[in-house]
C-alpha cells in the first residue's frame, strides 16, 4: 500500500509524535477549526508547528492559483483558446509575485557576499545627526499648553479621533501630518507594485527571546516554489531558485526597535514611547523631530528596508541593525513589510491588544494565527486588560489637573472646560472613595462602580463622552507637560523631569474600565504595607477580548508544552514511539475561553514525551527520612520538624543525584523563611545550609528580574567543575519558564508543596464565583457550578507544578528524576492532574515508596545512565 503521508518539508527524520503533531496542526488549519495541541517541551514542537503551517500555507497557495487561473470550459471556444487564456491569466497573477522575488534574490545574492559590510557601513542616505537630549527643548511660552478646540458633534458622527487611521495614526495626527506636509496615506510601493495582503501564518510567542528561538528554527527549513512545473515552464521569469525562502517579518516595541539614541536611552518602556511620541507633537520644533520617521521624503528607504527585511529571516535584533545602517525606523518601517509577508512574528501584547494590532495596521481577516507557549494565555488577557490605581497616583493626579484648570481656566473653551472639569469630578469621586475604605482599615473588599462613581454630580456626566474627548483631546499630555514646566522653571533645569507615561493617561486606563460590563471583571481594594493603598479592576472573561481573534482568523493554534491538566479518554500505546494521548480534553480552554466555540470546531491534541521510559525517574514522596509526613498546606508548612525534616532529606538527595538539582518551592516568601531556618544551629551541630554546602554548591533564585543571568552561570560552572551545585528557585518564578536545565543542569527536579493560590482573598472568592456562575448559566446545576470552580482552582496550581516539571527533559536522549515532595501528590485528584508522559512513568506504582526506597531507586537509577 502506497505510503500517502504529507511531505512537511521537516528538516530532519521526524519522531512518530512529531508527524503526528505536524499531521493534526494541518489538517487543523484545513479545517478552520480552533485547535489545543500539548507536545512536552523537548519534543521538538516549535519545529514541527513551523513545517505543519508553512506546509499548508505553500498548498493553500499552489491551490489559491489554480482557482484564479482557471478557465471554465465551454463547447464554443477551441481548446487551444482556452489553454492560451489559462497562460495570460497565469503571467498576469505572477507577474508581480516574480518581481517582488527577483528583488529579493538580488538582494539575498548581495547581502550573501557583503552582509557584515553592510550592516556596519553608511546608509544611502546620510542621517540627520541627533541630539540624545533633543526631546528636552520645549518653547517656552505656555500656551503651547492650552487644549485646541474640541467640537463635539464629532462624536455624534462618530468620527473619533481616537480610532486608528491610517498606519495607526489617529485622525488629529494625520490632519497634523498633512499641515506638515506628510504622508498621511499608507506608504506606497514601488510604481506597479502594489501589494494586496497575502495568506499569512500570525506566529506568537510570550516573550522576544522566545521568539528569536523559533526564528532560529524557521532558518532550518527550506520550502519548494509555490509554482508547478508547468508554471514554471511558461512564465516569462521562469528560471526561479529551485526553494521559495520564507518571507518573513519580525514585529516588535519601540523599546526593541527604536533607534534614535535620544529616545531609547529614555530607560523604560513607558518612557520610551512617550518620547517618541512626544517628538512627533506640533509643539516639538522641526529641527528636533526624529529624522528616522518615515515620510514623502524617505519613501525610497521604506521600500528598501521592505524588501531587505523580506529577502532573509531575520530576528528583531537584526531588524534593528538594518534600520540603523539604510537611516530608517524599524518601528514604523516594518508595516510595510506585513501585507507582502508569509509568517508574522510578534509578542503577546503586540496581537492581544487590538489597538495595538490597529495601530501596526494587523488584519486577521483569514489568516491562521499560532500561540505557542499558551499555557498562560488567559492569564495574559487577564493581565494584558487588568489595571491597577494607587491612592497616591489618585492624589498626584487631581493636583495636577487642579493646577492646570486653575491656570488656564480663562483660556479654555466651550466643550474644554466642561470636560476638564467633569474628568476632575470624577477622580475626585474615586480618590474619595479609596480614602474612605483607607480610614476603615480594610485589607481587601470588593468595590462596585456604584461605590467609585457616588460623587458629587457624577450622575450628570457621560462616561462614554468623557473617555472619548479623554482620548481625543491629548488632555493627559497637555497637563503633563504644563506640571513639568512649572517644575523645571522652579529647579531652573532644562532636563526632563518625567520619563514615565503622564499621569493622567494611566489614570484614564482605569476609568475606562468604569465601562466594562459587570460579568466581565470586578474592582478591588488593597491595602499592603509595602505599598500605597490601591483600587484594582481584574477582568474575570477572557472571552470578548480573545473572541474577535477567534471570529475573524481562518483557523487558530494554541500550543503549548503543559497546556493544562487534560482529561485523557484512553491510551493508544505505539510500541514504535511513545504514547499518543487521544481524545485529550483541555479542559479550561474549552469552558473558559472557547466556551462559544461549536464543539464540531474545537480540537485537542496531546502526545507523550519522546524519551524512553526508562530514562525518567518520577516518584511522589510523602515522608521525609525522618518519618515526618510532607504535608506543606498553609496550616502546617511552617512546622519546624517539618521544615528541617525536608532539608535533611535533600541533604541525602543531593548525595544521591550526581550533578545538578533543581528545587522547586510554592513561593518566594516560603524559600526564603525556610532558607532562614536551614542556617540556624542548634547544640552546636553543624547546619542544614552547611550540610547542604557540604554536598554541593547552593544557589538561591531572587525574586527581582536582575541577577538571574549571573545566577545561571554560577550554577552551570559549579556543575562544570564536578562538585555539582543546587538551585533553590520558585513556581512561577524566573527559573520555571524559559530556562533549559539539560543533562547535568537537572538530573533531579524536586517540588516542594503545591502553589495553591489563597482561597480566601476577595479576587479568588470573586473568580470562582464566576466560574461557578458562568457554568450554570450555561445550563450546569450549582453542583457542577462548584465542580467547575474546585476544578480551575486545582488547574491554576497543577499548571504551574506542569511548567516547572518540563524544565528538567529537553532532547531524546536526556535523563531525569522528578520528585514531587508533598503528600497530596499521591493522592488520585491530584496525580490525575499531571502531564500524561509523567503519569505513565509512575503508573505501575499502587503505593508511595518509602524514602529509604527512594534513595535506592535513584542510585540504582543514575548507575545504569552515568
Amino acid at each position: 500500500m502506497a505510503d500517502t503521508r504529507r511531505t512537511f518539508h521537516h528538516p530532519f527524520k521526524p519522531y512518530e509524535i512529531q508527524s503526528q503533531l505536524m499531521t493534526a496542526v494541518y489538517d487543523c488549519i484545513s479545517e478552520g477549526k480552533v485547535g489545543i495541541f500539548e507536545s512536552p517541551t523537548g519534543t521538538g514542537k516549535s519545529l514541527s508547528l513551523i513545517c505543519s503551517t508553512l506546509s499548508w500555507l505553500r498548498d493553500e497557495q499552489r491551490i489559491s492559483l489554480d482557482r484564479q487561473v482557471h478557465v471554465e470550459e465551454s463547447n464554443e471556444e477551441p481548446a487551444w483558446i482556452l489553454e492560451q487564456a489559462r497562460k495570460q491569466r497565469t503571467e498576469n497573477i505572477l507577474q508581480r509575485r516574480l518581481e517582488l522575488e527577483s528583488r529579493l534574490a538580488k538582494i539575498r545574492e548581495k547581502e550573501a557576499h557583503q552582509r557584515i559590510q553592510y550592516e556596519k557601513g553608511e546608509p544611502l542616505k546620510k542621517r540627520a545627526k541627533v541630539d540624545s537630549d533633543n526631546s528636552s527643548s520645549e518653547l517656552a511660552d505656555e500656551d503651547q499648553f492650552v487644549l485646541d478646540d474640541y467640537q463635539s458633534e464629532t462624536e455624534v458622527k462618530g468620527s473619533t479621533t481616537s480610532r486608528a487611521g491610517s498606519d495607526g495614526f489617529s485622525i488629529a495626527s494625520l490632519d497634523l501630518m498633512r499641515k506638515l506636509g506628510e504622508p498621511v496615506e499608507p506608504t506606497r510601493e514601488d510604481p506597479g507594485l502594489e501589494f494586496t495582503d497575502e495568506l499569512k501564518i500570525f506566529f506568537c510567542s510570550r516573550t522576544h527571546s522566545q521568539l528569536t528561538q523559533f526564528v532560529n528554527e524557521l532558518r532550518r527549513v527550506e520550502f519548494p516554489k509555490i509554482l508547478r512545473l508547468e508554471d514554471e515552464r511558461e512564465c516569462v521569469a521562469g528560471n526561479m531558485q529551485q526553494e521559495s525562502p520564507i518571507r518573513h517579518l519580525p514585529l516588535g516595541s519601540r523599546r526593541n526597535l527604536c533607534i534614535n539614541p535620544g529616545v531609547v536611552n529614555a530607560g523604560s518602556t513607558k518612557a520610551i514611547n512617550e518620547r517618541c511620541l512626544d517628538l512627533q507633537q506640533s509643539s516639538t520644533p522641526q529641527e528636533k523631530k526624529c529624522p528616522f520617521l518615515p515620510n514623502k521624503h524617505n519613501e525610497v528607504l521604506v521600500n528598501e528596508f521592505r524588501d531587505h527585511t523580506l529577502a532573509r529571516i531575520r530576528d528583531i535584533e537584526d531588524l534593528g541593525m538594518l534600520g540603523k545602517a539604510i537611516g530608517i525606523c524599524p518601528y514604523y518601517a516594518s508595516r510595510a513589510s506585513i501585507k507582502p509577508s508569509e509568517i508574522v512574528t510578534l509578542p503577546y501584547p503586540l496581537l492581544l491588544q487590538k489597538s495595538s494590532r490597529e495601530a501596526l495596521g494587523i488584519l486577521l481577516k483569514g489568516h491562521v494565527i499560532v500561540i505557542d507557549e499558551a499555557h498562560n494565555l488567559m492569564d495574559a488577557i487577564s493581565n494584558i486588560h487588568s489595571i491597577t490605581v494607587t491612592q497616591s497616583q489618585l492624589h498626584r493626579c487631581r493636583t495636577q489637573l487642579r493646577a492646570y484648570l486653575l491656570k488656564f481656566r480663562n483660556k479654555l473653551k466651550g466643550k474644554n472646560r466642561v470636560y476638564v472639569a467633569q474628568t476632575l469630578r470624577l477622580i475626585d469621586s474615586v480618590s474619595d472613595c479609596l480614602d474612605r475604605l483607607v480610614s476603615r482599615s480594610s485589607e481587601e473588599a470588593l468595590v462596585t462602580v456604584g461605590d467609585m462613581m457616588s460623587g458629587k454630580g457624577i450622575d450628570q456626566i457621560n462616561l462614554h463622552k468623557l473617555i472619548r474627548y479623554l482620548a481625543d483631546s491629548k488632555l493627559a499630555r497637555k497637563v503633563e507637560g504644563y506640571n513639568e514646566h512649572v517644575a523645571r522653571q522652579a529647579s531652573s533645569t532644562q532636563e526632563p523631569l518625567s520619563d514615565t507615561t503622564p499621569l493622567l493617561t494611566h489614570i484614564q486606563g482605569f476609568l475606562q474600565t468604569l465601562m466594562n460590563p459587570i460579568a466581565e471583571g470586578r474592582f478591588f481594594f488593597e491595602k499592603e504595607e509595602s505599598r500605597s493603598p490601591s483600587f484594582r479592576y481584574l477582568l474575570l472573561d477572557p472571552t470578548f477580548h480573545f473572541k474577535e481573534i477567534v471570529e475573524e482568523a481562518r483557523a487558530v493554534i494554541l500550543a503549548g508544552g503543559t497546556m493544562s491538566p487534560v482529561s485523557v479518554t484512553r491510551l493508544k500505546d505505539d510500541r514504535k514511539s511513545s504514547k499518543i494521548l487521544t481524545r485529550a480534553q483541555m479542559d479550561d480552554y474549552a469552558r473558559h475561553l472557547f466556551a462559544y466555540v461549536a464543539k464540531e470546531r474545537l480540537k485537542t491534541w496531546s502526545c507523550g514525551h519522546i524519551i524512553p521510559k526508562q530514562n525518567l525517574f518520577v516518584r511522589s514522596v510523602s515522608q521525609t527520612q525522618d518519618g515526618v509526613d510532607l504535608d506543606f498546606s498553609f496550616t502546617k508548612r511552617n512546622s519546624v520538624p517539618l521544615v528541617n525534616g525536608l532539608g535533611k532529606s535533600l541533604v541525602q538527595l543531593a548525595v544521591a543525584v550526581p550533578d545538578g538539582l533543581v528545587v522547586f518551592f510554592p513561593s518566594y516568601a516560603y524559600l526564603d523563611q525556610v532558607s532562614v531556618q536551614w542556617q540556624q544551629t542548634t547544640s552546636g551541630s553543624e547546619n542544614i545550609w552547611s550540610r547542604l554546602q557540604n554536598c554541593k554548591s547552593v544557589f538561591k533564585e531572587s525574586k527581582g528580574v536582575s541577577g538571574i543571568e549571573d545566577t545561571l552561570r554560577q550554577y552551570s560552572k559549579a556543575i562544570d567543575e564536578g562538585k555539582g551545585a543546587i538551585l533553590l528557585s520558585v513556581i512561577g518564578g524566573k527559573m520555571s519558564e524559559g530556562i533549559n536545565f539539560s543533562d547535568k543542569l537537572g538530573r533531579a527536579v524536586i517540588v516542594v508543596g503545591l502553589p495553591f493560590p489563597n482561597l480566601h482573598s476577595a479576587q479568588w472568592k470573586a473568580k470562582l464565583e464566576y466560574i461557578e456562575q458562568s457554568t450554570m448559566d450555561r445550563g450546569g446545576s450549582s453542583a457542577e457550578g462548584k465542580a467547575a470552580g474546585r476544578d480551575f482552582y486545582e488547574n491554576a496550581c497543577m499548571r504551574a507544578v506542569n511548567q516547572s516539571i518540563g524544565r528538567a527533559i529537553r532532547h531524546q536522549k536526556d535523563f531525569a528524576s522528578i520528585l514531587l515532595l508533598d503528600r497530596r501528590y499521591s493522592t488520585p485528584r491530584i496525580a490525575d492532574k499531571l502531564p500524561g508522559w509523567i503519569k505513565q512513568s509512575c503508573e505501575d506504582r499502587r503505593a508511595p515508596a518509602t524514602f529509604p526506597e527512594i534513595i535506592r531507586g535513584l542510585r540504582d537509577f543514575f548507575q545504569t545512565k552515568v
